[in-house]
């Protein structure tokens, strides 16, 4: 299918690794101008450069922190008219109530809150006068199942996004911008192996128990794919999603066990 976004501009947050860059990869292998940000110099230069060469399409490395305004700011200059916002960024660590003191709240909201609010208010005006954006949030399976309590920071902030990114979208749609969320849980990237890796330390187990007792949660018995991951923000980033706003897409392999 031909997603009709070839040409169009994209910022995707976050995505010199993980799932950002599954994003950031359909997104130019459907022909669109990508610009991929992180904090590490050498990792965003090479991902570009790798992005780039795996699909041919024009991909811009910004090195930038999006919790900072500076950040923000480097990658709205870098694409002020983005056509396509992808908001993401590292959860907090796990951990427990007692060990969160009002300076762990404050960060969590300021990583996986406010940035893409922030470069929503910067990004959108644009969107509408051209008629077309696609926004998308990736956040979290635990923002409408939040039962590990060790997620709490992570499951609290990226709810606030959610929340307010809902209200957002009733305003925008009739100018042909969309928001909508994915809500991963369990795609094989590096976030699950740390995870195996904190079960097998606590647990003294091998990495294969503990990535087994993983999969064992999921449904589809199987992680999902980065591929299949990005493959459904291109969608959602599509001309054919245009009736679509105000979503949770969750990529679970079917594990919620809500009907809502």
């Amino acid at each position: 299918m031909d997603l009709g976004i070839k040409g169009r501009s994209a910022i995707v947050c976050a995505s010199s690794q993980g799932l950002g860059r599954a994003c950031a990869t359909a997104l130019a292998r459907e022909g669109c101008r990508v610009i991929v940000n992180g904090r590490t110099a050498e990792k965003v230069k090479t991902t570009a450069a790798e992005i780039a060469a795996e699909t041919g399409a024009e991909v811009v490395p910004v090195v930038a922190d999006i919790t900072t305004e500076q950040g923000r700011a480097a990658l709205v200059a870098a694409c002020p008219e983005a056509d396509i916002l992808v908001t993401n960024n590292a959860g907090p660590p796990p951990g427990k109530l007692e060990d969160w003191d009002h300076d762990a709240w404050i960060r969590a909201v300021e990583a996986n809150m406010l940035p893409g609010l922030l470069l929503m208010r910067a990004l959108i005006p644009g969107m509408q006068a051209r008629r077309f954006g696609r926004i998308v949030n990736i956040t979290s399976a635990m923002v409408k199942s939040p039962h590990l309590p060790m997620m709490g920071l992570s499951t609290a902030a990226r709810a606030g996004l959610t929340a307010a990114s809902k209200a957002i979208s009733r305003a925008v749609a009739t100018d042909n911008v969309t928001i909508n969320n994915l809500l991963p849980e369990r795609i094989d990237t590096d976030r699950q192996r740390f995870m195996a890796e904190r079960i097998m330390r606590e647990k003294g187990i091998s990495f294969a128990d503990a990535r087994a007792e993983i999969v064992a949660t999921i449904a589809a018995n199987r992680m999902g794919t980065p591929k299949e991951f990005g493959d459904a923000c291109a969608y959602l980033c599509s001309d054919q999603a245009g009736y679509i706003s105000g979503q949770n897409l969750q990529l679970d392999g079917g594990s919620y066990a809500g009907l809502m």
